[in-house]
């Protein structure tokens, strides 16, 4: 690997990382088809139409037009968000990602709706702004845009796990994102300099054209796959 290219990219290439990608057989397949994986969780949208959705989907093109952007499964631009709290998802039943109380071959579509009875009354903490951080083959890294939009959003997850019944290990720790894909394969080694251009030129972009990416109100979602998140509830 280039000793230019990030330690947070080092992942995505083969020759720094050549396990198979994670959820590569349940979430999608080989061909970049996404599966049925059935779950749920609480999510912020892009606002559709904004002047910020707009430079995140000019990042996304300039990612389509690598030329082995094959090697990503892109999901759809309609399901682009910011995941503020995870569910419950298909092929995770195990403690501590799944609410102790509740048997772990409950049905997803179950779980759906016990959670929607819990989310009622659900006070949330606010509005909150986001900003990108960083840019990477799957998309882009994000973190609250000043300190109280940091604090304002872990103080959204920590009252998320009351009726969600669990905080992940990374709970403190989680990194927020806006998935643009999933890899099928990893990057070849010799396109590390290429791939790192690219994110540094986005990243300058979004910089200066969308210091602040407009988002949704939280909203509490079910999915059979990754191409699509209905809102459910809103929680904001």
């Amino acid at each position: 690997m280039p000793v230019s290219v990030r330690p947070s990219l080092a992942g995505f290439f083969a020759g720094s990382n050549p396990k198979p990608p994670v959820h590569l057989g349940t979430r999608y397949d080989t061909s970049g088809n996404f599966l049925i994986e059935p779950g749920n969780t609480v999510v912020s949208h892009l606002v559709s139409g904004s002047p910020s959705e707009a430079v995140v989907l000019a990042v996304r093109d300039r990612m389509l037009a690598m030329p082995d952007a094959d090697r990503l499964a892109f999901t759809p631009v309609s399901s682009l968000h910011m995941t503020l709290f995870q569910g419950i998802i298909e092929y995770r039943r195990r403690l501590p990602y799944w609410p102790h109380d509740v048997p772990l071959d409950t049905s997803i579509d179950v779980m759906t709706r016990l959670y929607l009875e819990r989310l009622k009354g659900f006070k949330g903490f606010g509005p909150f702004n986001i900003k990108v951080v960083e840019i990477v083959p799957t998309g882009l890294t994000v973190a609250g845009a000043t300190d109280d939009d940091v604090r304002i959003m872990r103080a959204w997850r920590d009252a998320l796990a009351v009726p969600f019944g669990y905080r992940h290990p990374d709970h403190d720790s989680y990194v927020f994102h806006i998935t643009f894909a999933y890899q099928i394969q990893r990057l070849a080694d010799d396109r590390a300099a290429a791939w790192q251009q690219l994110f540094d030129d986005s990243l300058a972009l979004v910089a200066r054209q969308a210091p602040v990416i407009e988002i949704r109100a939280p909203a509490f979602c079910g999915f059979r796959d990754m191409e699509h998140f209905e809102e459910l509830q809103v929680l904001g």
